[in-house]
């Protein structure tokens, strides 16, 4: 099969478009031939070497990106139920292994039926951004009546989060630069800027307090996040890895946290009803995948970067 890959760490440019092993779907396990599949900044920052001693210093090389797509089942692993070759889902790889979907065939540790609301790109770019939220929103009792403070609430994570706090019950307040303030409002959420003066800002939208406080942006805003939410048991991070410094928790998907994956069905469930969607930052054809880690290492790309595979 063809994959894009990279056989030593370095800058964008040693992502090339090759043959692979073609994988098989083992026990508990699917098969798909892939349509789409998300870029995230795991991928370009291990791809790098910038996390790789903190996530995987034996990450296998060549190494195949990509931990979640959507794609057409072509192949079922023993015991496994409910659904059938020819089916369209969307889910995530065994998220241990870091990567695997950028390519011509992908094997699914998680997944859920592609509801027709949802694009190729747009599911392809959906189950990663949806697990890590659930694990997030879970690990901080995130229900009806909590008011919920995301920071760096545009991105891929952000958006996906926001709308699945908000159909939960929250209250939603989102930081982002204001040229995507407007685009914010479209998803329920209150939006304020970030940067100095946060505190003061969320205090006027959320007199009695946030309740929760998620940070996406990895921004180094941990010291202001942790004086808005009071105690740090009440903040949780998925991109600061100095986290541990001020008491936070970081959670990724080999920190030991319950995943997040029952949300792959929710997602679908509310996306058919109209409630859920995934922004797409950028859509780049697999040979592209250079370029499409180049735009995810700016740090300012509004929703999810996307591949499409041929």
């Amino acid at each position: 099969m063809f994959a894009l890959q990279y056989s030593e760490l370095g800058p964008p440019d040693v992502l090339t478009v090759g043959e692979a092993e073609e994988p098989h779907a083992g026990p508990g396990e699917i098969r798909i031939a892939v349509r789409a599949t998300g870029v995230t900044p795991a991928d370009w920052k291990l791809r790098s070497g910038a996390i790789r001693s903190e996530f995987r210093p034996d990450l296998p090389l060549p190494h195949i990106p990509g931990m979640d797509a959507a794609g057409v089942v072509d192949e079922i692993g023993e015991g496994v139920t409910g659904v059938a070759v020819g089916d369209a889902v969307f889910g995530v790889v065994d998220l241990a292994k870091l990567g695997g979907a950028a390519a011509e065939f992908a094997v699914l540790a998680a997944w859920a039926a592609k509801p027709d609301a949802l694009s190729w790109e747009e599911a392809g770019g959906a189950a990663g951004n949806v697990e890590t939220a659930t694990r997030a929103l879970d690990l901080l009792g995130v229900t009806a009546g909590t008011t919920l403070l995301v920071e760096g609430a545009a991105g891929g994570v952000g958006t996906v989060t926001v709308q699945l706090a908000a159909a939960r019950g929250a209250t939603v307040i989102g930081t982002a630069r204001e040229a995507n303030h407007h685009f914010l409002t479209g998803l329920g959420v209150t939006p304020t800027t970030y940067g100095p003066g946060l505190a003061e800002r969320v205090a006027a939208l959320a007199p009695q307090g946030v309740d929760a406080v998620l940070d996406v942006a990895g921004s180094g805003s941990l010291p202001d996040l942790v004086a808005i939410a009071g105690e740090a048991r009440r903040v949780v991070s998925v991109a600061d890895m100095d986290a541990r410094e001020h008491g936070v928790h970081l959670t990724w998907a080999g920190s030991g946290d319950a995943p997040g994956l029952d949300g792959l069905a929710v997602a679908a469930d509310l996306a058919a009803e109209g409630r859920f969607t995934v922004p797409l930052g950028g859509v780049f054809p697999l040979t592209d995948g250079a370029k499409a880690h180049e735009l995810s290492a700016t740090g300012h790309v509004r929703g999810k970067i996307v591949l499409t595979v041929p």
